[in-house]
């Protein structure tokens, strides 16, 4: 199973988008940006991958200036890959 990871600067931000797409009736979670990951610290948005369009048009329309992109985590059994998506 595949998810996408929205990574931000600012955990404010990253609480913003996450009510932003809840109201609009998507399910999202926040969670620890995993450090696994060669990631920053702090915390991101974590979404299934049908939802990468949606998520994306709502980030270009908002000013987010601590958005850090995104990233796709591919789940293999007990292991976890992550790469950067542009």
């Amino acid at each position: 199973m595949c998810f996408y990871l929205a990574v931000f600067r600012s955990r404010n931000e990253t609480l913003y988008l996450a009510n932003m797409l809840n109201s609009l009736g998507f399910r999202v979670s926040v969670v620890n940006t995993p450090k696994d990951a060669g990631l920053s610290c702090g915390i991101s948005v974590r979404f299934h991958e049908r939802m990468f369009d949606v998520v994306k048009k709502c980030i270009e329309t908002k000013p987010f200036r601590s958005f850090d992109g995104f990233y796709l985590i591919i789940q293999d059994g007990s292991r976890n890959s992550y790469q950067r998506v542009s």
